[in-house]
C-alpha cells in the first residue's frame, strides 16, 4: 500500500489550476491552428488569429487567458492501492482550489444558486472521484467557463430516436447557443447510463485528446457526422459566421436501460482550459 499525503493533492491542484487559467496546451493551440486552414470566412480567420494572439499575450503577461477562470471541476482516479494520509481529500482539494484562485489572481466565479453571493474563494470544488487498479493518482482539473455550460444539457430520449435523435439533439443546443458559447467549440456527447452518468460523461469526454476518436468504430463514425454537421451551421468562430463552428467532437458511453436513450451535450469554449497530472 503506498502512502500518499494530501498536501501533495493540495499543492498539485493549485499549480494545475494556475498552470491551465494562464497558458493554453500546445495541443489546443494545434487545434486552432488547423482551424484557420479549415477555415474559409476572412473574418473567421482573423477572428481565430486574435484568439492565438490572446493565448500568447496572455502565457508572455502571465493573465488569465479569458476574464471568466471558470468553476472549479476535479476529476481523480485514485489507485485501489493508495492509503491517504495526512488530512480530509475534499477539505485538500478545496484547499488546492483556494491557494490557486489567491495566487493567480484569477477571478471567483462561484456562488450560492440562489442569493448569488460569492464564496469569495471558487470553492467548494466540483468533485468526482473513481477508484482505479494501482497505486497512483490520476488528477484532472477543468475551469469550466459559465458561458459554454449554459448551453450543455442532459436529456433521456426514447430508444427508438437512436442515433437521429442524438445527433438532432446535439445540434439543437449549438444552433441555440449560436455565438454565445464563444467557439469554435469542444462538444463532449454522454450516451448512456442513466441522467446523471451521461451528464458526467460528456464532461469526461471533454478530456479527449484532440483528433483522437472513439475506439468504437460506429461512435468513431458518428463523432465524424457531428462535427460535420455543426461545422454546416454557418455560425463559425465567435459567431460571426464560417465553416469552423467547432474543432472536435467526442462521446464517451456505457450500457443504459432498455426502456431509456440517456445524452448529455458539454459544450465548451474555444479557451479549452484541462489539464492533468499522474502522482
Amino acid at each position: 500500500m503506498r502512502e500518499v499525503d494530501v498536501s501533495l493533492i493540495t499543492e498539485t491542484l493549485e499549480n494545475l489550476f494556475i498552470e491551465a487559467n494562464l497558458k493554453l496546451s500546445s495541443e489546443h493551440i494545434l487545434a486552432l491552428r488547423d482551424a484557420i486552414m479549415n477555415e474559409e470566412s476572412e473574418i473567421g480567420k482573423e477572428v481565430i488569429e486574435s484568439l492565438l494572439k490572446n493565448a500568447e499575450i496572455a502565457e508572455i503577461e502571465g493573465i488569465p487567458i479569458c476574464q471568466d477562470t471558470g468553476l472549479a471541476c476535479v476529476f481523480l482516479e485514485i489507485g485501489q492501492d493508495v492509503h491517504l494520509v495526512g488530512g480530509n481529500l475534499e477539505d485538500a482539494i478545496n484547499e488546492g482550489v483556494r491557494r490557486a484562485y489567491k495566487k493567480g489572481y484569477l477571478r471567483s466565479s462561484t456562488c450560492d444558486p440562489i442569493t448569488r453571493k460569492n464564496t469569495g474563494d471558487n470553492t467548494p470544488a466540483i468533485i468526482h472521484e473513481k477508484i482505479v487498479p494501482g497505486d497512483r493518482i490520476r488528477i484532472l482539473v477543468l475551469p469550466k467557463g459559465g458561458g459554454s455550460e449554459n448551453y450543455s444539457e442532459a436529456r433521456v430520449l426514447t430508444p427508438a430516436q437512436g442515433a437521429e435523435g442524438i445527433k438532432a439533439f446535439v445540434l439543437e443546443m449549438v444552433r441555440k447557443g449560436g455565438p454565445n458559447p464563444c467557439p469554435p467549440l469542444i462538444v463532449g456527447i454522454g450516451i448512456g447510463g442513466n441522467l446523471e452518468m451521461a451528464a458526467l460523461l460528456a464532461k469526461e469526454a471533454l478530456f479527449v485528446p484532440y483528433k483522437v476518436r472513439n475506439p468504437d468504430n460506429y461512435l468513431a463514425k458518428l463523432e465524424i457526422e457531428i462535427l460535420n454537421e455543426i461545422n454546416k451551421l454557418g455560425i463559425g468562430p465567435q459567431g460571426y459566421g464560417g465553416r469552423v463552428t467547432a474543432l472536435d467532437v467526442h462521446i464517451k458511453a456505457m450500457p443504459c436501460h432498455i426502456a431509456s436513450l440517456p445524452v448529455a451535450v458539454a459544450i465548451q469554449c474555444h479557451a479549452h482550459r484541462v489539464r492533468e497530472r499522474i502522482i
